[in-house]
């Protein structure tokens, strides 16, 4: 007899059904995604970082002129 206020594993997922789940997971985002995605996504993120670096000097400068 189990004791009430422990839970055992009562949904046990072998390694052969997560390993299945992820390869499945991964060849349908590696058939799903397109190369233009991908540089879309890459310039993106490389517009964004430029814009926030230069906002962060930006701001940088603004607080520094106003401590003055």
């Amino acid at each position: 007899m189990k004791p009430i206020d422990t839970m055992e594993n009562e949904f046990h997922i072998d390694n052969g059904t997560k390993a299945g789940t992820a390869a499945g997971t991964l060849l349908t985002i590696i058939f799903n995604i397109h190369i233009h995605d991908i540089l879309k996504t890459v310039v993106l993120a490389a517009i964004g970082a430029i814009v926030s670096f230069g906002v962060s000097l930006a701001l940088k400068y603004l607080v520094k002129k106003i401590k003055k």
